[in-house]
């Protein structure tokens, strides 16, 4: 009570307007107890079900390979015979030279995966099994650790499936990528720079739809397009871990990074590997649909540059001499494209960068028939 009324006192003194609160009723108020608001517990319940259930499902990568041992030793340049014995003592040259003693195994990078299948088929990022002389060590959420057998890689995406020899293993469901929204709840799941396992991190869908260029460790380059953009943290190690949805669905395979930013990652959308898996299961191959053209999307910048008439498009042209912008005897080349064609819109879709050529090529299957709006100087 003597500390009520000191604090009465206090706001009285200071403000000659706050007759409300002076009431001893509303000062009361503030230091009683806040409840648990039921929508948020019942919220953040959701999140741990869902990680509770679905960890179990995602495994560490660890990545291994013969490195070469190298120890050093010293010659002396000089033969014995180039100076006279009085003078060698005073010219002693010595230069470290360096052999090679053997090999040793060494962990040279890890990744994410996760368990599709309860006999051990696994999806990761094709960046991270891409190395033909490595060993892949699969190591369970319950401490098993298994050898990993690449099975396929797809030769376009950022996706690669991996066999370890196990059964009745926990499984991820997969969801529905083309059905999520902005500000969707997502978590991520992952070996968070090789060395935490099964990281959380809790976040929204930030973009859709994206398109980047990424390098990997090796410093080889994609371009990634169609991408899931999230704000739930990915660290290097969470590569080809899962983007969960709240209904357990994986909705993403995350990838990428960018540099230096806060909490901007990317994932490939899970549609693309049910379609290779599809294809795999019907075919026997990943069949990746090609027009046979190069070309630049055209930007602000790009009209600018090369003085194009529009300002979207795909502008068929070759920025290296040695490679044409139509390949010969191509889909493109057969349906008479050429060289700074304009192609404004496929199948009466408008191409810009968030809807490249590339991508919309991508989601036709071989066989199929992609009708063209050309712009060739002023024709169209």
């Amino acid at each position: 009570s003597n500390f009520l009324d000191y604090l009465r006192n206090l706001i009285g003194s200071k403000n000659s307007n706050s007759q409300i609160l002076n009431n001893s009723e509303n000062i009361e108020n503030i230091f009683q107890p806040i409840n648990d608001y039921k929508p948020v517990a019942e919220y953040e319940n959701l999140i741990t079900q869902t990680i509770e259930k679905a960890s179990p499902a995602v495994v560490s990568i660890i990545i291994s390979k013969d490195v070469p041992i190298f120890e050093s030793y010293y010659i002396n340049p000089f033969d014995e015979d180039i100076l006279p014995p009085e003078f060698r003592e005073f010219f002693e040259f010595k230069i470290p030279e360096y052999r090679q003693k053997g090999t040793q195994k060494k962990q040279i990078g890890a990744g994410t995966g996760f368990i599709i299948s309860p006999d051990g088929l696994i999806v990761t990022n094709k960046h991270v099994v891409n190395d033909k002389n490595a060993e892949y060590t699969i190591f369970l959420n319950d401490g098993r650790k298994f050898n990993g057998k690449v099975i396929s890689v797809h030769p376009k995406d950022d996706l690669a499936l991996v066999k370890i020899n196990a059964q009745n293993l926990p499984t991820l469901k997969l969801g529905d990528s083309d059905k999520i929204k902005l500000g969707q709840t997502v978590i991520a799941i992952g070996n968070a720079l090789g060395e935490f396992q099964n990281t959380v991190s809790v976040g929204v869908i930030s973009g859709l739809r994206r398109a980047i260029t990424a390098t990997d460790d090796n410093g080889n380059i994609e371009r990634l397009e169609n991408l899931i953009q999230t704000d739930a943290a990915i660290n290097p190690g969470n590569s080809g871990g899962p983007l969960i949805n709240l209904r357990e669905e994986v909705i993403g395979v995350n990838t990428a990074i960018v540099s230096g930013a806060q909490n901007i990652g990317f994932a490939i959308p899970i549609n693309r590997l049910k379609r290779m898996i599809s294809e795999i299961k019907n075919k026997g191959k990943i069949e990746i649909p090609y027009l046979g053209i190069r070309y630049i999307l055209i930007t602000e910048e790009i009209k600018n540059k090369f003085n194009l008439p529009v300002d979207y498009g795909a502008y068929v042209y070759s920025e290296d001499y040695n490679k044409p912008a139509v390949i010969p005897n191509s889909p493109a080349d057969r349906g008479g494209i050429k060289e700074k064609d304009i192609i404004l819109e496929a199948d009466g879709k408008k191409i810009t960068p968030q809807n490249s050529l590339g991508n919309i090529i991508l989601n036709k299957y071989v066989g199929d028939i992609v009708n063209l709006t050309i712009l060739r100087g002023k024709e169209k």
